[in-house]
C-alpha cells in the first residue's frame, strides 16, 4: 500500500522512524509505502505523520446509519476498559442508556466473554502444562500481541492455544441467538478494526468504534452520559473485568485454574510485558531459551487496553477504575458466575470441559 506524503522533501518523515516493525519505507513514487505483511496495527505511524495523511479510518456515519437501518437489535459491544472514558460519573448503566439514545438497543459487556475466554485458556493450561519447561502465551486479547507472535515470532505459535478474542466471542454469540443483529465494538483500541475484518473472523463483528469516536457522537447529539438515568445489569466477574489492565489475563487465568485444580503440582508462575518494546524483549528472551514462567501475556499498549490509542482517560486513572470495577464483582472468576454457566447452556455447551471444542470460541491460526 502506497501513501501519497506532503512532508517537505529531505524531510526525515518520522512514521518511518517511529514503525517499531519496519514496515514503513520510502517509495519511489515519492510518498512512503507500509508492507501488510509487516505492519501490525499499532497506529505509531498515525501518532508521527506530520501531514496528517495517515488518519485512522473514522466509520462513525455508517455505523450511525447502520444501527438505524438495522432491521433486527443492534447490539453496542463495549469494551473493558469503558470505565472512566466518558468522565468519571458514567456508571455502567448510565453509559448503557446513554448508547439507547444513540439508537442502540441494548449494551453488552464484552468482559462476560472475557469471562468465558479466561476460562478457556484456564482449562488449556490446566490440560497442557505439564512439566516445568512447558509454557503458554495467552492468545485472546491483544490483536497487537498476536500479530507479533504470528508475523514476527512464528516459532512461538506452538505454545498459543486457539482462541478467539472476547470481542469476536461476543459478536459471535450474539449472532448465533439473533441472527439478524447488527453489532458494534466500542473500544480503546485501533487494531480492533482490521481485527474484525480478518478473513477467518470476519462477520461478526459489524463496526468497530473507538472510544473517542463515540464521545464525537455524544458531543454532536448533545448527549451527556453522566445525566443519564441507571440502567444496571452486573453479569462478569472480577476475571473478566480487569482485562483491560496489564497483568490482569495473568490475574485472572491464575486465579481460574487454581480453583479448577486446587493440587495441580505445576503451579501457574506469570510474566507480563506491556508496549511493544518490551512484548518483542520478552518474546526475543523466550526464543534464547530464557523461560522465567510458564504463562506469558502481552500487551501491545503500555498498560494494556487503558493505554490504547484512541482511549480517553489515562492510564493510570483507567487502571485504577478498572481495579475497582473489578473489586465490585460478586463473582472472583468465571467459575462462581452463574451468567457464565447460563450462557454456555445456552449455546449448548453443558460442561465447561467443552469449551475446549466449542468452535464459537476457537480460532484456527
Amino acid at each position: 500500500m502506497t501513501e501519497i506524503c506532503d512532508c517537505p522533501e529531505g524531510k526525515t518523515r518520522e512514521c518511518i522512524s517511529r514503525c517499531p516493525f519496519d514496515a514503513i519505507s520510502e517509495s519511489d513514487k515519492g510518498g512512503i509505502s507500509i508492507n501488510p505483511k509487516l505492519c501490525m496495527g499499532c497506529s505509531e505511524c498515525i501518532n508521527g505523520c506530520d501531514s496528517k495523511k495517515l488518519n485512522a479510518s473514522t466509520d462513525i456515519i455508517p455505523a450511525l446509519k447502520a444501527v438505524r437501518l438495522s432491521e433486527g437489535p443492534a447490539y453496542a459491544l463495549i469494551a473493558p476498559a469503558f470505565l472512566g472514558q466518558f468522565s468519571s460519573d458514567v456508571t455502567p448503566g448510565k453509559l448503557r442508556t446513554a448508547l439507547k439514545r444513540i439508537g442502540f438497543d441494548g449494551m453488552l459487556e464484552v468482559a462476560l466473554f472475557a469471562d468465558i475466554l479466561t476460562l478457556k485458556e484456564a482449562l488449556e493450561f490446566d490440560k497442557n502444562i505439564r512439566t516445568e519447561a512447558d509454557f503458554q502465551l495467552t492468545s485472546c486479547c491483544c490483536p497487537m500481541w498476536i500479530a507479533m507472535i504470528r508475523k514476527v515470532y512464528n516459532e512461538l505459535m506452538p505454545h498459543v492455544p486457539g482462541s478467539v478474542s472476547p470481542m469476536i466471542a461476543c459478536a459471535r454469540t450474539v449472532k448465533l441467538l439473533h441472527p439478524d443483529a447488527l453489532t458494534v465494538f466500542i473500544g480503546p483500541c485501533l487494531a480492533k478494526k482490521a481485527e474484525a475484518r480478518e478473513s477467518d473472523l470476519a462477520g461478526a463483528v459489524d463496526y468497530v468504534l473507538t472510544f473517542r469516536e463515540v464521545q464525537d457522537i455524544f458531543d454532536a447529539l448533545g448527549i451527556k452520559p453522566a445525566d443519564m438515568e441507571e440502567s444496571e445489569k452486573d453479569h462478569s466477574s472480577k476475571a473478566g473485568r480487569i482485562y483491560a489492565k496489564t497483568g490482569g489475563v495473568s490475574e485472572a487465568v491464575k486465579k481460574t485454574v487454581n480453583r479448577l485444580n486446587p493440587n495441580r503440582p505445576i503451579t501457574v508462575r506469570t510474566k507480563q510485558a506491556d508496549g511493544v518494546p518490551a512484548c518483542k524483549a520478552m518474546m526475543n528472551d523466550l526464543l534464547a531459551g530464557k523461560q522465567e514462567a510458564n504463562f506469558y501475556e502481552g500487551m501491545g499498549c503500555k498498560g494494556g487496553c487503558v493505554g490504547g490509542p484512541r482511549s480517553v482517560t489515562g492510564v493510570e486513572e483507567g487502571s485504577r477504575l478498572v481495579e475497582i470495577y473489578g473489586e465490585m464483582s460478586p463473582y472472583p472468576t468465571p467459575l462462581e458466575n452463574p451468567y457464565v454457566i447460563e450462557l454456555l447452556h445456552r449455546l449448548g455447551i453443558d460442561s465447561v470441559e467443552e469449551l475446549l471444542d466449542s468452535e464459537i470460541f476457537v480460532r484456527h491460526f
